[in-house]
């Protein structure tokens, strides 16, 4: 027999076909091992030694144990894991078990192919080769880079830095990124401006043409910089009467993107599907394990010369000669470290323009779509331009359009862009002649103002990161989703905005870790590791030239005392969380402290046990307070009164706590106490009033007689009524939502579940794939607390962590030390030889309670 391993059962399924009886397919299920995540499992002082473990759940146990037991049968075995650096380390990790198992069959081969086809993966099986040891060690340098970076630097955060997470090599730059263009567009300054346009026709059919030159000098964009400016510009245009002076034509082409890459592919698909980086990949991978296309994960843009051909047949089967050009498209790679040496991401079949379904057939037609464009005829546009002057020749119009003479790939595909030109013009113009004299009909002085850069979506994001040449786009989701998932980055109409912990924490690598978060070189340490990888370096070498400066950088940060770290980010952040006020009275000056007569009151940046405040340094004399990063807004929190409940005379509270702002009127066990909402801007003590008179009471059911009621739970907001619950969308409709809109929210909500039952909860957070399972991790509400989970094991969330922080490190920590434990059985008791009959007694019977399930039901 001969044994092949590959990731995924899904893959292993479709080569066990293709190769027949005398192979056994089996799937390692990703890496079968990884460093455990503890202090030691690289040890810099013993030449970089590195300890491994098997992933601790079950499956990956039991996986792990069927692959030895299958080896110790087999002849040959095969590792055929992807083609890049992750599965060669896979084949390696696999190979290293099986050596200590004692379970290596005489032959051991590794095959590789770029696509799960019948055609490729014999062809593959008919070439194998050895283990790539260049792509091993560069694999082992990132892993051990990777983990000295986070594990080193991530206490000196706890300690040194309230409220910060953890910190990585690619994230912390891909966070400077956000921040760094945060504060562009807060230091912009917008600029006045305005747009002249004229109105014309010519033979009915109308077009605009702009005012270029005025009063004998070219304007430029910012040259009608007010009102008074315009006017007289726009009364000079309406006074005039403009001939056309020239006509230019001029004939364009346009050649087509090269087929995707993983980077191109997670931007296109962002602009056009709404898609995650994540999301992108998920759906990719299986589109690649069904067969359907080629390996998701690479650098190249180059095709197979067999798909060259078949997709030039494609075009020439669905379009006349026109739109075949004569000889093939050959597209060169332009990254500058491009590493992966496999083909661009293209259909494995040309004749299928369709496959799979829901967002995986979007995506497939996104694929299809740009290969065949690829290899078809150019574009063939033409661009006109018209001139026209008044008779004095001082004032001069500009009027431009643009249209496609042959579509070319255009009738395919069109390469979508993050951002258009303001002055793009693709407008038909009608025929116009020099010498004619266009009717105006009309002109118009447009105000405009110049606009900030815009902040990054995650397609302009992932294409800076390439840009620049951090990290690989093969980590790109990952490493997105991380910074989302530690909050330190906030999406809000698909562009990410900068959270103050993400702020504060950009802050402090940069004052005390300047190097590491420095674009170039985290991109010179990509390079560095591409060399390792094309066998030009030795990998211990780039760990001992990098260990050697960041670990004692480390040691000199940790014996600072947290006052003096916050000391030193109060004046690094000074303009940020002090601006100039309006009327130049001093920025750090205490409100309170002003309004009450108090001397000094300086403000200043403060650590507290949930992160960083600004404060006043007369406390406790003073206990004013506000955000990290909110000028002028206090925090609330240390107590502050904000009125008197009408109907008890007592004073209304607010209040921060563990888990965020909160009201409270009463103390003790009779204080009542309600979250503050987020989506309620204008906080006030009518807010509070109503929030702390929750339930609210909307009325009887028409059907049923019995209470409606609308509150704020821990999800949010709901109606309630006989035990059933249906979800409002803001705090607003609590208040708000009548009978009517009740009682149909809670039919529509039983209908969703099918019409009894209870309903199917919705995540309360998404986490991304577990690395071992290739599960979906989600957060989950359960009946005996949240809980988190890959599919396949449930894992309690400890009483003290919100479920809304569970982090994806967390959430692989609990579903592995779940999954260690097994499922839980009771033991059987020995049976006990039947004692003598004690008479009869009429007893209650016990009622027997439910046993738990595994991890407590839900968790």
């Amino acid at each position: 027999m001969q044994l092949v391993i590959v990731e995924s059962p899904a893959k292993a399924k479709t080569i066990e076909k293709y190769l027949g009886k005398d192979y056994k397919v089996l799937a390692s299920y990703g890496h079968v091992r990884d460093l455990p995540p503890k202090d030691g499992s690289v040890r810099p002082d013993e030449g970089f030694a590195m300890d491994w473990e098997v992933y601790a759940d079950k499956r990956n146990r039991d996986q792990v144990k069927a692959i030895a037991d299958a080896a110790k049968k087999s002849d040959r075995l095969i590792l055929a894991t992807d083609p890049d650096r992750e599965g060669e380390a896979i084949s390696w990790h696999v190979l290293e078990l099986l050596k200590k198992r004692k379970a290596l069959p005489k032959d051991v081969e590794r095959v590789t192919f770029n696509a799960i086809t019948k055609q490729a993966v014999t062809d593959a099986m008919a070439h194998p080769r050895g283990l790539d040891d260049d792509l091993i060690h560069a694999y082992l340098a990132r892993r051990a880079l990777d983990y000295l970076f986070g594990f080193t630097l991530s206490p000196v955060l706890w300690r040194k830095l309230p409220g910060a997470k953890s910190a990585g090599r690619v994230q912390s730059v891909a966070l400077r990124l956000i921040v760094d263009r945060e504060r562009e567009i807060e230091a912009f300054v917008a600029q006045e401006y305005w747009s002249v346009v004229a109105r014309m026709e010519q033979d009915g059919t109308g077009f605009e043409a702009r005012l270029v030159k005025f009063d004998g000098e070219k304007l430029d964009k910012l040259s009608l910089g007010d009102k008074g400016m315009a006017e007289k510009a726009k009364a000079a245009v309406e006074a005039g009467r403009f001939t056309v002076e020239d006509v230019e034509t001029k004939p364009l082409k346009r050649n087509p993107a090269p087929p995707f890459t993983t980077s191109t592919l997670q931007q296109e698909a962002a602009r056009k599907l709404g898609f995650s980086a994540s999301h992108t990949m998920r759906c990719a991978q299986s589109l690649y394990e069904a067969g359907a296309i080629t390996y998701m994960r690479t650098d190249g843009v180059q095709m197979d010369g067999s798909a060259i051909s078949a997709a030039r047949k494609a075009i020439a089967d669905r379009y006349d000669g026109h739109y075949l050009p004569e000889k093939p498209r050959i597209y060169q790679t332009k990254a500058k470290n491009a590493q992966e040496a496999h083909e661009a991401i293209r259909p494995t079949d040309f004749t299928k323009d369709r496959a799979a379904s829901g967002d995986e057939a979007k995506l497939y037609d996104l694929i299809f779509k740009r290969a065949m464009a690829s290899q078809m005829a150019a574009a063939s546009l033409e661009r006109t331009t018209v001139t026209m002057r008044d008779p004095t020749g001082r004032h001069e119009l500009r009027a431009t359009g643009q249209v496609v003479k042959f579509p070319g790939f255009l009738a395919v595909y069109e390469e979508g862009r993050d951002q258009k030109d303001d002055d793009e013009e693709s407008g038909l113009l009608p025929l116009i002649r020099k010498g004619d004299a266009p009717a105006k009909k009309g002109v118009d002085a447009t105000q405009h103002f110049t606009q900030p850069p815009p902040r990054f979506s995650e397609a302009s994001l992932v294409k800076r990161l390439e840009e620049l040449g951090i990290g690989r786009p093969s980590t790109y989701a990952s490493t997105i989703q991380t910074l989302r998932d530690r909050d330190y980055v906030r999406m809000e109409k698909n562009r990410f905005f900068a959270e103050d912990s993400g702020r504060l924490l950009t802050a402090f690598l940069e004052r005390f870790f300047p190097t590491y978060v420095a674009y170039d070189f985290t991109a010179g340490m990509e390079d560095e590791l591409d060399e390792v990888s094309g066998g030009r370096a030795e990998w211990k070498a780039l760990l001992e030239a990098f260990w050697r400066d960041f670990k004692p950088k480390s040691d000199e940060v940790m014996e600072h005392k947290p006052s003096e770290v916050t000391e030193v980010l109060d004046e690094f952040l000074s303009d940020y969380l002090f601006p100039p006020n309006a009327d130049g009275s001093n920025p750090r000056q205490c409100p309170k402290c002003l309004a009450e007569g108090r001397e000094g009151g300086r403000l200043a940046l403060r650590g507290g046990r949930y992160g960083a405040f600004i404060a006043c340094d007369n406390y406790p004399e003073c206990n004013f307070r506000r955000k990290f990063g909110q000028p002028g807004e206090e925090d609330g929190s240390d107590d502050a009164v904000m009125g008197k409940d009408p109907e008890t005379g007592l004073d209304v509270e607010r209040k921060t706590g563990r888990f965020g702002p909160y009201v409270q009127v009463g103390e003790g066990k009779d204080a009542k106490r309600a979250s503050i909402p987020k989506d309620l801007p204008d906080f006030d003590l009518d807010w509070a009033l109503k929030l702390l008179s929750l339930p609210r009471i909307v009325g009887e059911h028409p059907e049923t007689g019995k209470v409606i009621e609308a509150s704020i739970g821990r999800y949010g907001p709901y109606l309630r009524h006989d035990g059933k619950y249906a979800k409002l969308s803001s705090t607003q409709d609590v208040f708000e939502t009548g009978m009517n809109a009740a009682v149909s929210l809670l039919a529509e909500a039983a209908n969703r579940k099918g019409g009894g039952g209870r309903t199917k909860a919705e995540p309360i957070k998404t986490l991304g794939e577990h690395p071992t399972s290739g599960g979906e991790m989600k957060v989950m509400p359960g009946r005996y607390g949240p809980y988190v989970t890959d599919g396949t094991t449930n894992a309690t969330i400890p009483k003290d962590v919100k479920p809304e922080d569970v982090t994806v490190e967390q959430a692989v920590e609990l579903i592995n030390a779940r999954a260690a434990k097994g499922t839980t059985k009771k033991k059987a008791t020995r049976k006990k030889a039947p004692a003598k009959k004690a008479p009869a007694k009429k007893a209650t019977a016990k009622k027997k309670a439910p046993a738990k399930k595994k991890a407590d039901s839900e968790s």
